[in-house]
């Protein structure tokens, strides 16, 4: 199974994403991450991340695609993959598009986890409080929530007409919402060889 998983930070992405790839044995793959792994490493590219993303900026698309393109060509990507946090953008988009298609592989669905953004905003205060994410201030997450509408939001409107997309409710409980993204699903996973 090819999933992404659309929502806004702190939509519970990540933790959903590490239920899916569960159940479905395919594996989480999260730019976040991956770019929170090279900021602690303090790789060149984690150095590039830290200085953009304390400003609340999103990293440049084609050093995002480039990492993507990368892990999809890894062995556990092979029979399938669950993006978190990608694509972000039209340009991104083409990307993945290209990605797949040089694979001859399809996506089988996009789940978008919807959520209100004050109790959002006080998730991540509270996410960044209890993990001492110091980039995590109401300013910078406003401004992420802000970027996400502007940029991301968008693609939810090309899966939908691609018939991919699948809204989830992303409030309630953890399992709550588990439930409701397995429900979604259950076409999409029917259909998969296995």
């Amino acid at each position: 199974m090819r999933l992404i998983m659309l929502g806004p930070p702190g939509a519970g992405k990540g933790t959903q994403a590490a239920r899916v790839s569960a159940a479905h044995d395919v594996p989480a793959i999260s730019t976040g991450d991956i770019f929170r792994a090279n900021i602690k490493d303090e790789t060149p590219l984690g150095l590039q991340v830290k200085q953009i993303t304390a400003s609340g900026g999103y990293v440049p698309d084609e050093v995002t695609n480039a990492i993507v393109r990368d892990r999809l060509g890894a062995e556990d990507a092979a029979s399938g993959f669950l993006l978190d946090g990608y694509p972000r953008t039209p340009g991104q988009v083409e990307a993945l598009d290209e990605m797949l298609g040089d694979a001859g592989h399809a996506l089988d669905a996009v789940v978008e986890l919807t959520v209100d953004t004050d109790e959002v905003v006080q998730r991540l205060l509270t996410r960044a409080q209890d993990q001492g994410r110091a980039d995590d201030t109401e300013e910078v997450i406003r401004e992420r929530m802000r970027i996400y509408a502007e940029e991301t939001a968008p693609l939810a409107a090309v899966y939908k007409e691609r018939g991919l997309l699948r809204r989830v409710d992303g409030m309630g409980t953890v399992d709550e919402v588990t439930a409701r993204i397995e429900a979604v699903l259950a076409p999409a996973s029917d259909q998969t060889p296995g």
